[in-house]
């Protein structure tokens, strides 16, 4: 017969035992893990046509486990000079040793440990000594993936693989091989490793359509938390159509099922055993699993993820305007019916829908006739389009809805994206110019020395204009789409505003190089 613990361990064991059975608690108390009979006891659900007899998620974890393999990462770390024995010294911050006396005894501890002064070489010499220095292959990270094919297609995260050299795809049974990076899409996240199948017979599983999933059915997520490979964790939809900031295409699933580092690029299932989303994000304070984790829609991925497949990029198409929300004040000073579509800010020069005619301060309502409810819809929209294609744009512009054709570009790369812009006005304000007040609306202004404009030279304290972030400096353009160069341009924008019955002014104000829209309410007296 096996000994009893020591009291003092045996405590301990009872305590840890304790702890894991407490599931949360704060100011409203601690609740505590209750068995699945005796929730069922005190709750009694309706039974509807979809109720089906509740016998756990094994056979579904044991069918579709063998496609869920962990991903390991190597990159190429280059070693810090004269130290190859992988000890370094960096202090961030501090000036460089050329800056301090022959005898400082930081340059003493430089020549005695590090070989000499860094900082004081040469910059020739030094860059050279950079290129010379020996690069070596370390672990720099892992995460999840899934099969998707026989042939050995593996769907992960971009930030899973990102700056990777070296690829290691370990299977359910633990076996290692190596991976082949086919392409990865930075905006969505999404990256497809290959390997060689060739005498394995390999298990793969499929893409639901996630639009019909529903909040408040069952989810699995299999994964490599922690580097625990082939965990199982359960939960529910907790959400759809999430955009947690992430990129321009976020539409992301929230589940509540544990998903933690090391999850990241593993797939969320249906109780069919189809992937319905790729988990990719948790939400969390501390860094472990709080329930609230995110999955890349499985209808989106799919389509990137054959696109990796066919070429090994993704080609989209590209508007060329930056769109900001329409809030209530922009849709009360342009006169819409509601704050819904997307505000053009300022079209992208020589981009294709500036050279169709789309303008700052139009608000696109459609594309070829669908809706568009807010910028999210219409950036996913059009990445949705093959570049080349011809569009028709819906426009709200001076109170009537415009139509206008484009013809869509090419998406550029991210380090292309950087609008071309003008040199920087070194002094917006004229100070020969005699400043304005415009009371109504809490500013002072005075005209642009180039005659494009009004200078905003003072901003009135608790004002709603400071309330919208207007500052000094800043330039105003036009005023419910007319130019003003004058304080009485604007003092006949807002009387034709209150005229028409509206009860604020959209203003398109420039911000050194970057411009916006803000709606200031009015009044008369």
């Amino acid at each position: 017969m096996a000994q009893k613990p020591s009291t003092p361990l045996r405590r301990r064991l009872l305590a840890a035992a304790g702890a894991v059975a407490i599931l949360g608690g704060g100011a409203a108390g601690i609740s505590t893990y209750q068995s699945m009979p005796a929730f069922a006891d005190q709750v009694t659900v309706p039974t509807t046509e979809r109720s089906t007899a509740f016998d756990g998620f094994a056979d579904v974890v044991e069918r579709v486990s063998p496609a869920v393999v962990s991903v390991r990462v190597k990159s190429n770390r280059q070693l810090t000079s004269n130290n190859q024995n992988g000890f370094s010294f960096e202090f961030r911050g501090m000036p460089g040793l050329e800056q301090l006396p022959e005898d400082h005894p930081f340059r003493r501890f430089f020549r005695e440990f590090g070989g000499q002064d860094d900082d004081a070489r040469p910059n020739r010499e030094r860059d050279r000594a950079e290129r010379d220095r020996p690069r070596r292959e370390r672990p720099s990270g892992q995460g999840s993936g899934f099969f998707i094919s026989e042939d050995g297609y593996v769907v992960t995260n971009n930030h899973v693989v990102e700056n990777g050299s070296s690829y290691t795809v370990v299977l359910d049974d633990g076996t290692e091989l190596d991976g082949k990076l086919v392409g990865t899409d930075p905006r969505t996240d999404l990256a497809v490793l290959k390997v060689d199948t060739e005498g394995r017979d390999i298990q793969f599983v499929k893409f639901a359509d996630d639009s019909k999933v529903r909040v408040g059915d069952w989810v699995l997520a299999i994964g490599n938390p922690f580097g625990l490979g082939g965990s199982v964790t359960a939960g529910i939809v907790s959400a759809r159509g999430r955009d947690i900031g992430a990129g321009p295409y976020d539409d992301f699933i929230q589940i509540d099922a544990p998903v933690n580092r090391g999850n990241s690029g593993g797939p969320a299932f249906n109780t069919a055993g189809e992937v319905i989303g790729i988990n990719t994000a948790i939400f969390s304070p501390s860094g472990g699993n709080v329930g609230i984790a995110f999955a890349i829609p499985a209808t989106a991925a799919s389509r990137i993820v054959d696109d990796l497949i066919d070429d090994g990029s993704i080609e989209r198409g590209w508007l060329g305007v930056q769109i900001a929300p329409v809030s209530d004040d922009i849709a009360e000073a342009v006169g819409l019916d509601m704050a819904e579509g997307a505000l053009v800010q300022q079209p992208t020069e020589k981009s294709p829908g500036a050279q169709a005619g789309i303008e700052a301060g139009d608000i696109i309502v459609a594309v070829n006739g669908e809706k568009i409810d807010d910028p999210r819809s219409l950036s996913r929209k059009i990445a949705g389009f093959e570049p080349d294609t011809e569009i028709t744009v819906s426009v709200f512009r001076d109170g009537d809805t415009k139509d206008i054709d484009v013809q869509l570009g090419l998406m550029p790369k991210p380090d292309e994206m950087a609008m071309s812009s003008g040199p920087a006005q070194e002094d917006s304000q004229a100070p020969e110019q005699a400043s304005s007040s415009l009371d109504d609306l809490g500013l002072t202004v005075t005209p642009a020395e180039d005659g494009e404009g009004l200078v905003i030279t003072e901003v009135e304290a608790d004002s709603d204009a400071e309330d919208k972030g207007l500052s000094a400096g800043d330039i105003i353009l036009k005023v419910n789409g007319q130019a003003v160069n004058s304080a009485e341009d604007v003092t006949d924008a807002t009387d034709k505003a209150l005229e028409g019955g509206r009860r604020a002014v959209l203003m398109q104000v420039k911000t050194n190089d970057a411009q916006r829209f803000v709606a200031l309410p009015v009044s008369r007296g």
